[in-house]
């Protein structure tokens, strides 16, 4: 049974400092973890604000999973705002920064996340990156028909963040040397 359960929490906005109601809900996924979903919109400025995490503890986490076929792209992904998600193969890694968003998806919402961006470079960029984004889109197809295996690669230094599945691999996360 899935089970939701919400709290609404009045704060100032951090851009405006207008009253604005922040909403934490918890949701229980099955086979999965609970999670906690924060969001707020400030109505005065726009202000967005939407983070999730899992609710288990969490040690920092490495998890990798190899998309071989279409029907890889169901797996659900849980990105918390302090995850990093890498797609080598396609060349792509996406930090956390301070407009960073969290969410509950699976590997085909990831690539369309990811398309979303690039087709903005069909717009606005030179010619070499309009060339570098159509190839990236080409190859994305590619990935959604099941005929370019990728590694997603989601890092969590929190360990707010997974990936639902068999196969994934989860290690330590060991950040980065400087």
């Amino acid at each position: 049974m899935h089970k939701v359960v919400e709290t609404r929490v009045p704060g100032p906005c951090p851009s405006c400092n207008t009253q604005i109601e922040y909403l934490y809900t918890t949701e229980n996924i099955p086979y999965f973890s609970d999670i906690l979903i924060i969001s707020a919109i400030c109505p005065a400025c726009g202000y967005k604000f939407v983070d999730t995490q899992l609710l288990k503890h969490g040690e920092p986490a490495r998890h990798t999973l190899a998309v071989e076929s279409a029907g890889d792209l169901s797996v659900r992904i849980v990105r918390s705002m302090s995850a990093s998600i890498e797609i080598p193969e396609l060349g792509v890694r996406i930090d956390p920064g301070p407009q960073c968003q969290g969410f509950v998806s699976n590997v085909e919402g990831v690539l369309d996340r990811i398309e979303e961006v690039v087709k903005g470079a069909l717009r606005w960029g030179t010619d070499v990156e309009k060339e570098n984004a159509a190839a990236l889109l080409a190859d994305i197809v590619k990935v959604k028909a099941g005929m370019f295996p990728v590694t997603v690669i989601l890092e969590d230094p929190c360990g707010n963040s997974g990936i639902e599945s068999e196969r994934v691999v989860e290690e330590k996360y060991v950040p980065p040397e400087e």
